[in-house]
């Protein structure tokens, strides 16, 4: 008997009722999506996601009271567990670097159809980074220039820190790869895989995949 999965549970922050409601008939058609609750601002959304525990909160940025950005902040704070995916108009450099580093797991524009924005809520849903191309683009670009390398480039002894295997993982979580996948390509299992990813987050300071990401470029494991 094949066990059943139950589906994602997830919040709607968007201040445009119109738009808001339309994701929502939008998004809970996608199967193993299953809309729990809407929020019209920053502040509802903090309140519903200690409320309703959801697996996903799907944020908008431009929102009265509270936005997104801090939103996610405070979600991620006080429920960790809970991820964040943002779906907005916005893809610059400013917008984008502070959700993430807010702690928001996949980034999406408003361009996005129903099937990518259920792929990048079930990829949060089980603790993977999803960006729309166009936002990665500018998140990689921001993490190789100067300024930004001189500000937060790790030294020699950082990246010392990683062993090789944590350096391979590193190099394909930096690919896309999912844990299944990299477990596959390794030969062990994704528990394995799962304490890999977990020493490589508390060697290089990341919250999430994204900020590996990042890292992984910034110390040269990766090249663009």
């Amino acid at each position: 008997m094949v066990e059943e999965v139950p589906p994602v549970r997830i919040v709607i922050a968007e201040d445009q009722a119109a738009v808001r409601e339309g994701l929502a008939l939008l998004v809970g058609t996608v199967a193993g999506i299953t809309v729990v609750g809407q929020a019209p601002d920053g502040e509802v959304a903090v309140r519903l996601a200690g409320e309703l525990r959801p697996d996903v909160v799907l944020m908008d940025l431009s929102m009265p009271r509270c936005d997104g950005v801090e939103a996610t902040r405070r979600i991620k704070e006080h429920h960790p567990e809970i991820e964040v995916v943002v779906l907005t108009t916005y893809a610059d450099d400013d917008w984008v670097l502070r959700a993430l580093e807010a702690g928001a797991l996949g980034y999406l524009t408003k361009s996005a159809n129903k099937h990518e924005i259920g792929r990048a809520v079930h990829a949060a849903a089980a603790g993977q980074a999803l960006l729309d191309p166009r936002v990665q683009r500018r998140v990689l670009g921001a993490a190789l220039t100067p300024a930004a390398a001189t500000a937060s480039a790790p030294s020699p002894e950082d990246d010392a820190k990683l062993t090789k295997r944590e350096a391979h993982v590193l190099t394909l979580i930096a690919a896309g790869r999912s844990n299944k996948e990299i477990a596959a390509e390794l030969f062990v299992s994704e528990t394995t895989v799962k304490s890999h990813i977990n020493r490589i987050f508390a060697k290089t300071g990341s919250r999430d995949r994204a900020q590996a990401v990042r890292y992984a470029y910034q110390a040269g494991y990766v090249r663009d």
